[in-house]
């Protein structure tokens, strides 16, 4: 599988060539940009160009993005509004949708294929009207997406909008939209395999990364307690083929040196389930 590295581990910075030339030294072949503006300034032209000449000059594709869930420039700062497609008040949920389309827009510099999008806020509770409105997000986002090259993919994380089944409905509603399957997300929830036999025609790319079950850490493959050899058995057997994308919480580590033993891990893992087979 492809080696992709998600910008997420260095989500407290701002984003430069730098930073990306450390991701491509600890392996990454392909790299997912984490929409946060105080990390990667997706409304400042300057910013985008400097990114784009680094892409350019590196032939390292840019895999994808993911979508703002905050408009501040603080990452996640208390009290700061999420960006949420699911908003019943519809002023709140056309500025979401503004958010997320100024994060698109940058694809008319810097092309990318995917945008990784939530639907809804971590824990977020059942409601029909809610689900409707995100339907109605979606198809106004995907629209705007498709003509810059853009697809949709939604995300499951932990809440009843994200389940398998329900993700399902979502892309069974919206043309042309796919899934991004999040492992450490499933293993929080109804656990991998399930998770992933549910989604798997329509995943389109991966989330990596580990946790106890008990939250949602981010943490590098083999710091918690999931099954990486059948996960890596499941993820190579994924019809799409989705690059080995790794987004982890890598406050206070060394994230070159934590990228070549994630990737030799699961790459060991992927030997161990076929010699299992």
């Amino acid at each position: 599988m492809l080696r992709a590295m998600s910008t997420y581990v260095f989500v407290k910075d701002r984003l430069h060539p730098g930073l990306l030339d450390k991701l491509v030294s600890g392996g990454a072949q392909a790299i997912e940009i984490f929409g946060a503006r105080g990390h990667f300034d997706y409304t400042s032209k300057q910013h985008i160009k400097e990114l784009a000449g680094w892409f350019r000059d590196s032939g390292v594709p840019f895999h994808s993005m993911h979508s703002p869930m905050y408009s501040d420039y603080e990452w996640a700062k208390a009290g700061a509004p999420a960006v949420n497609v699911l908003e019943k008040d519809r002023a709140r949920r056309i500025a979401a949708m503004d958010e997320v389309k100024r994060a698109v827009e940058v694809a008319e510099t810097l092309p990318f294929q995917y945008l990784v999008q939530h639907m809804g806020n971590q824990f977020e509770e059942w409601d029909e009207a809610k689900f409707e409105a995100g339907v109605n997000s979606i198809e106004h986002i995907q629209a705007f997406a498709k003509p810059l090259g853009v697809t949709l993919l939604v995300e499951n994380i932990p809440n009843e909008f994200s389940t398998a089944q329900r993700l399902l409905d979502f892309v069974h509603n919206v043309r042309d939209v796919a899934v991004c399957f999040d492992v450490g997300h499933a293993h929080l929830a109804d656990g991998v395999e399930p998770t992933f036999d549910r989604l798997a025609p329509l995943i389109r790319s991966l989330h990596v990364h580990d946790n106890l079950r008990d939250k949602d850490s981010h943490l590098w493959p083999s710091k918690g307690n999931i099954d990486w050899p059948n996960t890596m058995r499941l993820l190579e057997s994924a019809p799409q083929k989705p690059p080995l994308l790794l987004e982890i919480d890598g406050q206070g580590q060394d994230a070159v040196q934590g990228m070549k033993d994630a990737f030799t891990r699961l790459e060991q893992a992927a030997s161990t389930a076929a010699a299992n087979r």
